[in-house]
């Protein structure tokens, strides 16, 4: 009698045992649903981020092909800026020193004659190298 009390002893504290073993696996279980859920929002996530990025790498793509483009027009419109501002500082040197191979003519009381008479440097090489 006594041994069979010592033997389910043993097996009550044994499941017992497996009891707790059993809550807690049961608890582990709980976890990793949760932690497999987290899991699942956090690759959604970064699938949309993954997409954002394409996304802001073929718009910057597309700005800096823009800003390319732009660059060049704006160099090209400063080129031809320059070459008609030498070209019109040289017609004027031309009509205010009285250049016989220009077709115009001022007179000294025209507004423009006046302007230029005013306008500084009086040879065509030192009006074509002047900053504007």
């Amino acid at each position: 009698m006594q041994s069979l009390k010592q033997v389910l002893e043993m097996k009550n504290q044994q499941i017992h045992q497996q009891e707790k073993k059993i809550l807690e696996l049961e608890k582990l279980a709980e976890k990793n649903i949760i932690l497999e859920e987290k899991i699942q929002v956090l690759q959604q996530q970064n699938e949309d981020l993954k997409a954002r990025i394409d996304q802001n790498t073929a718009v910057t793509r597309q700005l800096s092909e823009e800003n390319a483009n732009l660059q060049e027009y704006v160099e090209k419109e400063t080129q031809e800026k320059k070459r008609l501002s030498r070209t019109n500082e040289e017609l004027l040197w031309k009509l205010q020193t009285g250049d016989p191979t220009s077709p115009i003519k001022l007179s000294p009381t025209s507004p423009v004659y006046r302007g230029c008479a005013s306008s500084g440097p009086s040879s065509p090489a030192r009006l074509s190298t002047t900053p504007r």
